[in-house]
């Protein structure tokens, strides 16, 4: 593979323990510049779990993360921010007393980036311009859930990370959101989304990685994973959203 075609980053036999429970076990997985990646699979199969070892939240315990031919594995959060890794979280943590736009400011400082985006343009692009001036603690949870990501996005990320950005969404937030995350990846950034909604992931991604226990089972297009016998044994009884 020559250089400009090599993923972007890759993950090989990764491994996280807690205690004596392996929530990865051996998880291989790559994805490239301007690819969309879905991670799927039943409730405690480690989806979590590899995107926060990926930002740095954990340490592995065995395996190897390469970002761009260099290894990321153990490097802290706020390190990896400035080498172009950035995440959202299942449940968003803004700074509940400052304003949307004291949220950003915080991020396109702490950032660091050189080509940072326009304020004014992020908040428009993602629906928070006529809240600017709120309070963090005055936004419902969708408009949190964007804050999180426009402040993720401040810090100009190569790679982001998305842990259940939709959960919660309604059907034209979803719609909405699908168009700006493919236009993210269209713009040349790789993308890795975590989702139990398996509509929005057939809707965006370019392939997915199946877990279980640890582990993929399937990579590929879903619409190939959903006729894939272990994979349907995998979600039966789950609870497998459509």
């Amino acid at each position: 593979m020559s250089p400009e075609n090599a993923p972007l980053l890759n993950v090989s036999k990764l491994e996280k323990r807690f205690g004596g429970f392996y929530a990865l076990d051996g998880l291989s997985f790559h994805v490239s510049s301007g690819e969309i990646l879905g991670l799927v699979g039943p409730n405690g199969s480690g989806k979590t779990t590899a995107i926060n070892v990926i930002s740095g939240l954990y340490a592995p315990d065995g395996g190897e993360i390469v970002l761009e031919g260099g290894s990321i594995g153990g490097v802290a959060s706020h390190k990896l921010v400035h080498r172009g890794i950035n995440r959202t979280f299942q449940i968003p943590k803004p700074f509940l007393s400052l304003t949307v736009r004291q949220n950003v400011e915080v991020a396109l400082a702490y950032g660091g980036a050189t080509d940072v985006p326009a304020m004014a343009d992020l908040l428009e692009e993602y629906r928070l311009a006529e809240l600017a001036d709120r309070p963090a603690a005055d936004l419902n949870s969708s408009q949190q859930k964007m804050l999180d990501l426009v402040r993720a996005l401040a810090t100009r990320p190569r790679l982001l990370l998305l842990d259940e950005l939709a959960a919660g969404l309604n059907p034209a937030e979803l719609d909405w959101v699908t168009e700006r995350i493919k236009a993210l990846a269209k713009s040349g950034m790789a993308i890795i989304v975590v989702e139990h909604l398996m509509g929005f992931i057939e809707h965006i991604t370019d392939r997915v990685i199946v877990m279980n226990a640890g582990k993929e089972i399937f990579e590929g297009k879903l619409a190939v994973a959903v006729k894939v016998p272990q994979v349907i044994e995998v979600f039966l009884g789950g609870e497998h959203a459509a």
